[in-house]
């Protein structure tokens, strides 16, 4: 990471200085915000984290439970999750605490003894085939710790207000802050006390029985499954060698999704506890622990598990739905929204493909940087009608994939007519639940695909797939896409030619372009990180021979940034060569990505006008 750009600092370089509103924050909840994010869970913590970015922006987060999250439900980290822990500086933490899942092994009944279950495959986990990310377990309680640091450690200050329910809401179009807001007080001394908050913007983030969604007449579409599952986290002695390997279990008795957790000896099990009669009227959710504990034992057979403490259970009948939509224009008229819900609030699902909490971070990463964008006067309103139009056609997907999955872990054995198939299909949709086949439609902040051809590894619409390349300052390879953090800026590859002069042109030509639309009194880098990739290499290239786009000067003490000129490999630290990995023009091409690390535009170096259209269609021009 970079700091001393400021001058020297002598403590946590992750915390830096507190700005704007974040100086002075108030501790009472202030009469109007400009975003009110109603709910803590992981979309809600994370938008909080990228707003804490953009401290000219009051931002505020109301929970109703007392104190932090101690026990999370959800805990599947996908690879994705991951990549964007890496954007908010906390990757490498939660790796060395959280659970690795290397394997997953498949167990079905024995051809010769049907009674009893034996293993027959074990796979190789899809993560590292995918992506430079690991798939990992690790309590949602964790992962919202790390993201309410990150919130806290910004320049706006960001915590939540505990304590704090949302009682409803009104939207008055003709004012400045045309969000009404009822919050009510739920603990403490003020427990019952009301309030009146008006905000620019509301994001629900309040669950699957959103009040906010609730207020803005949005409903769930869809219906539940008639199947139950229990699932409990339980610390136990058993004689399963696959204890701490994840499994899918398919026995005469029912079926298994069995995942160890971090920390060495707790685990999750999701046990199939069968069909639901039409008239249950959910009492199937009152069923005790103790049967839980023995339908896993019945499936189990021969083997067996002695719980020594269960941490946390639960019953819940699958469901799948997705809202109407994703925000409060309901009626076609076009206008800004102003309310806009996230994750459990606007789609629910089962929790047995690990996408839950990995979606609803998509979400509020995708709304965060949109809403800090606008609200700081980078971006037209009319880019807050995106969040939506992109976010609601992937939980769609989501839906369709989830009811797909919960299927076939359902099955009975005698509908079972490959006993390899559910591993197949494990294997054959991995980059679906990783979280990487999100693919956003052609729009205000996604141009076209005319120019695809030069950068075929960096499809458009997709996220940024990072490769490794050689910083040339220092020598050291490092992953190109590594160094981009969840600041709001938007990112600009420039490929080309060392010893050639196209890429310097296309610098000096662009150079204009990217001032007309960052503030004359912020640094030259403040809304776009520009970095050069030489074909070359890094021993033939000279960072002080580069244009000046290259060598921003930046910071109160203008001190040049060293880490925007890189090379391709091979080099004495790593093997690979950027364009041939992502399939480059060696002509050179211009890669420009969003906050959210998705590729918005692939240009061709003497596609400056190009790239000044799509900007002006994407920015409003700085003041």
């Amino acid at each position: 990471m970079q700091f001393h750009h400021h001058g020297y600092v002598s403590g946590d370089p992750r915390v830096v200085d507190a700005a704007g509103i974040g100086a002075a924050r108030p501790a009472d909840l202030p009469d109007e915000v400009d975003v009110l994010i109603v709910g803590s869970g992981p979309a809600g913590m994370l938008l909080a984290a990228q707003m804490s970015q953009y401290p000219e922006i009051s931002t505020r987060i109301i929970e109703r439970r007392e104190g932090r999250l101690k026990l999370g439900q959800a805990d599947g980290i996908q690879p994705r999750s991951v990549e964007t822990f890496q954007a908010f500086g906390f990757a490498e933490r939660i790796v060395a605490e959280a659970y690795n899942i290397g394997w997953m092994n498949f167990w079905s009944p024995d051809p010769e003894n049907p009674a009893e279950i034996i293993r027959t495959a074990r796979t190789a986990d899809y993560a590292y085939d995918i992506c430079e990310f690991p798939h990992l377990i690790v309590n949602q309680a964790r992962v919202l710790d790390y993201f309410a640091e990150a919130a806290a450690a910004g320049p706006g200050r960001i915590v939540p207000d505990y304590g704090v329910e949302f009682a409803g809401l009104t939207v008055h179009h003709d004012r400045e802050y045309p969000v009404e807001v009822g919050v009510r007080f739920s603990a403490g001394d003020r427990a019952g006390e009301e309030r009146t908050i008006r905000a620019k913007y509301v994001v629900g983030c309040d669950g699957a029985r959103s009040g906010v969604r609730q207020a803005i007449g949005r409903t769930h579409v869809g219906a539940s499954a008639a199947h139950a599952w229990g699932v409990m986290d339980v610390l136990v002695n058993t004689d399963f060698p696959d204890w701490r390997t994840k499994c899918a279990i398919n026995s005469e008795a029912g079926n298994i999704l069995h995942i160890p957790r971090e920390g060495g000896y707790l685990s999750r099990m999701y046990i199939d506890l069968g069909e639901v009669a039409a008239d249950d009227d959910h009492r199937v959710r009152q069923t005790p622990i103790e049967e839980i504990i023995r339908k896993a034992n019945a499936i189990l057979h021969p083997y067996s598990i002695d719980v020594k403490e269960v941490a946390w259970h639960s019953v819940y009948e699958v469901g799948h739905r997705v809202t109407d939509g994703f925000d409060d224009v309901i009626d076609g008229s076009g206008r800004t929204p102003r309310v806009f819900l996230t994750g459990d609030a606007c789609h629910t699902h089962s929790a047995k493909a690990g996408q839950g909490m990995n979606v609803s971070m998509q979400d509020g990463f995708n709304l965060g940087w949109k809403l800090g964008s606008v609200l700081s006067g980078r971006a037209p309103e009319s880019l807050l009608a995106t969040y939506s139009a992109e976010r609601r056609p992937v939980a769609q997907q989501l839906i369709d994939f989830d009811r797909e999955w919960s299927s076939l872990m359902a099955r009975k054995p005698s509908e079972i007519t490959d006993p390899g198939d559910l591993a197949t299909y494990y294997l054959a949709t991995a980059e679906f639940p990783s979280g990487f086949m999100t693919q956003y439609t052609a729009s205000m902040i996604t141009g076209s695909d005319a120019y695809q051809a030069l950068a075929v590894g960096f499809p458009i619409g997709k996220r940024f797939k990072s490769a490794e390349v050689v910083r040339v300052g220092d020598g050291n390879a490092i992953h190109l896409g590594h160094h981009a953090r969840a600041d709001g800026r938007w990112r600009v590859y420039a490929f080309g030619d060392w010893t050639g002069a196209t890429l310097d042109a296309w610098a000096v030509e662009a150079a204009p372009v990217f001032a007309r639309f960052t503030p004359s009194d912020a640094d030259v880098d403040a809304v776009f990180d520009v970095k050069a990739v030489y074909q070359q290499p890094y021993e033939e290239v000279e960072v002080t021979s580069t244009p000046d786009l290259f060598q921003p000067k930046t910071g109160p003490l203008g001190l040049t940034d060293w880490e925007k000129v890189y090379a391709a490999g091979p080099s004495k630290w790593t093997e690979t060569d950027i364009f041939a990995a992502r399939e480059l023009s060696r002509d050179g091409v211009v890669v420009v990505v969003r906050p959210d690390q998705y590729v918005a535009a692939v240009l061709p170096l003497d596609g400056v006008g190009e790239l000044a259209a799509f900007l002006d269609g994407a920015f409003l021009p700085a003041s």
